[in-house]
């Protein structure tokens, strides 16, 4: 068997060995040398901005958060919290005198409350699981979180005969439940998820929730404190229904739960307004599509009355928060590529604030970011754009200002590719499709470059023009970068994302080639240096363009889904897949099934293939890229199958293995190059 690691060894020397030392484009080793912020909080005046800062920590090769402030004025940088850990969730109290947070620093994620006049810091809590949904109580006395509970369970069958002190086999694992493995965190134990509150000054915890359901996401408390509002999903059928929640109030004293809405769909981010009156939150009716928009409704606490605030909005609604005066709230978006922040009244028209809200994400250009809002309507939000990972910004009577520069000491004096936007019609049905072309630096229109087509995932989700250390490494070795949004997208609205309802991949193909044919006739690529990657969604597109086309020179197909009858039957979220991807259950739609796999277009493959999976994928299991290594290796394929150890769905989450994909990925092109 051949070992591909010496030669990926050299295509890492090219990068940031002999390249490094004589150009000052992005090379791997510079992945550990970014920072990006996140997870806004902001004191009432707008004059601190508190956040998580994120950095690469090279010798554990692991994602390193602390939380620091800036000054919306003085634009003064100030840590909070400093070590090789993670500290993040960080939230005001309602007298704004300490910050509470959670942290990992001594071993296991803990919740800790900062003094921010003494500067004291404490551990208040010593749990058994990782807190989350960190919630301060309207007078500052308690927090409230959500925390996984154990259940007890026992295997049903035990073995007679074991001598004292024998060295038997491990036993045998017995598993029942619907949800038995996760993706990023293994095989699960028995359980659920509650809600708990703890004293602000430390002490021991009291669950309020009781039941085989799991309670959590965002929690809200009524205006008096008496009672808090959560989403939850406890229908009888929630296993085989999962997206069917519903919001609830809890009254904290006599521990009685009140259902709230009552309709199929999901239900969420439940936010009582500021003066107590309203209750906000997202949500859509279920009708068991792709994709359906997530709507900001209010509901009137005293009557009942409810309405949907963005039922002529074609998005949808992500992060919400109230406006400080309690008539109207601040919502993001994603709009072609770019999310939106914008300022909805309980009546009368929404205006937009900005359009630059930048990605939060860490890899690959999709969309998102964080914000926070003043009492006065000043807005704190993450920025980035094609040439920056996320700061912290500003805005203030429709002026921004960049508070942090995070990046400059790393990104300053590199030479970075320049991104362009495009708009393309299909050549399917003449169907408007956005797209964005990345320029190796010192690009020269009268040279001809190789083009590397990468696909986002999803597949309902979508890209935009933000930083992506992927893309401009690609960029730096001199391959012109396309990445689109073709059909099936997010952000361009529900019919938009519907075109694939039980029909992907199929189009989606078109409008990518599409692309390719525009640059092309651009004229400087190399027709003979076409190459073809994108993951999960992106990496089922990649295996189904190799079935159906050979212009490509060599692909590179990354966590997929290559067998739709498989997948269903393997990935962590099975229920859900059914249900929504496809008209019915496999044996029931066997044809269907088959049609949109790519692996029954293997036996039309020409074109070098390489697969590249995490071992420890529980979403597109890696049981979907053996079987695609294995067809074209009967088919008589230029194959190679790259596993990476301990690694889940998101590969990049360490540093090192973003090197290695990009690394793998570039080596197999330039093999494949003529």
């Amino acid at each position: 068997m051949k070992l591909l690691s010496p030669l990926v060894l050299l295509a890492t020397v090219s990068f940031c060995g002999v390249a490094a030392q004589t150009d000052n484009t992005l090379q791997l080793e510079n992945v550990f040398d970014l920072e990006y912020a996140n997870q806004i909080e902001m004191t009432a005046d707008g004059d601190v901005v508190y956040f998580v800062r994120n950095r690469m920590d090279i010798k554990s090769d692991r994602k390193v958060s602390n939380i620091w402030s800036v000054s919306s004025s003085s634009k003064q940088l100030q840590p909070l919290t400093s070590g090789v850990h993670m500290d993040y969730s960080p939230v005001l109290s309602p007298d704004e005198t300490r910050l509470a947070f959670i942290s990992t620093r001594d071993g296991s994620s803990q919740i800790y409350v900062k003094w921010l006049n003494t500067g004291a810091v404490a551990k208040i809590s010593n749990l058994t699981q990782s807190p989350g949904n960190l919630t301060w109580s309207p007078n500052g006395e308690k927090l409230v979180f959500s925390q996984f509970v154990p259940a007890a369970s026992a295997s049903p069958v035990s073995l007679p005969g074991k001598p004292k002190g024998a060295d038997w086999a491990e036993p045998a694992k017995y598993i029942d439940d619907v949800y038995y493995r996760a993706d990023g965190g293994g095989y699960t134990e028995k359980g659920f998820r509650h809600l708990f509150e703890i004293s602000a000054t430390g002490g021991n915890t009291n669950q309020l929730t009781t039941g085989d359901f799991d309670h959590g996401g965002t929690l809200s408390f009524s205006e008096d404190g008496k009672s808090l509002y959560f989403s939850a999903n406890r229908h009888a059928n929630y296993l085989l229904k999962p997206t069917n929640s519903e919001l609830y109030k809890l009254q904290l004293q006599s521990s009685e739960i009140t259902q709230i809405t009552d309709r199929v769909g999901p239900d969420g981010q439940p936010q009582v307004s500021p003066n107590g009156h309203y209750l906000a939150y997202t949500g859509y009716d279920d009708k068991k599509t792709n994709y359906e928009n997530t709507q900001l409704y209010i509901r009137n606490l005293k009557t009942g009355e409810t309405q949907s605030l963005t039922s002529d909005l074609d998005r949808s609604v992500e992060q919400i928060k109230w406006a400080d005066d309690s008539k109207g709230l601040y919502y993001s978006y994603d709009s072609e590529g770019q999310t939106m922040l914008a300022y909805q009244p309980r009546s009368g028209k929404r205006k937009v604030l900005t359009k630059d809200i930048g990605s939060v994400a860490f890899g690959r250009p999709y969309s998102g970011g964080d914000f926070a809002v003043s009492e006065d309507g000043e807005v704190a939000f993450t920025l980035a754009n094609t040439q920056r990972p996320a700061d912290i910004a500003f805005l203030k009577r429709g002026k921004t200002q960049h508070l942090t520069k995070l990046n400059e000491d790393a990104l300053a004096n590199k030479s970075l590719a320049k991104v362009e936007e495009i708009w393309l019609k299909s050549s399917h049905d003449g169907l408007a499709v956005q797209g964005w072309v990345a320029y190796p630096p010192g690009f020269d229109k009268s040279k001809k470059y190789p083009l590397i087509l990468e696909i986002h995932g999803g597949p309902v989700a979508n890209y935009g023009p933000h930083f992506s250390p992927e893309v401009q490494l690609f960029a730096a070795k001199g391959n012109v970068v396309l990445y689109m949004n073709p059909r099936g997208s997010d952000s361009y609205g529900k019919e938009f994302a519907q075109t694939i309802h039980h029909n992907y991949p199929s189009n989606d193909f078109d409008d990518l080639m599409t692309g390719v044919d525009a640059l092309i006739a651009k004229g400087f690529i190399d027709e003979s240096k076409l190459f073809v990657t994108g993951g999960s969604g992106g990496g089922v597109l990649t295996a189904w363009i190799v079935g159906h086309t050979d212009r490509f020179a060599a692909a590179v197909v990354a966590k997929p889904v290559i067998n739709w009858i498989s997948f269903v039957l393997t990935a962590d979220y099975y229920p859900f897949f059914a249900d929504y991807w496809f008209p019915g259950k496999p044996w029931d739609h066997i044809e269907h099934y088959m049609k949109r796999s790519p692996i029954s277009y293997v036996g039309n493959v020409k074109t070098p293939t390489m697969l590249l999976t995490g071992e420890a994928d529980y979403r597109t299991p890696i049981s979907e890229t053996e079987q695609f290594y294995q067809a074209l290796k009967l088919q008589g394929v230029d194959t190679a199958m790259v596993r990476i150890p301990d690694a889940s769905h998101g590969i990049t989450k360490r540093p090192s293995n973003l090197m290695t994909k990009v690394a793998y990925i570039q080596w197999w092109f330039d093999k494949h190059s003529k």
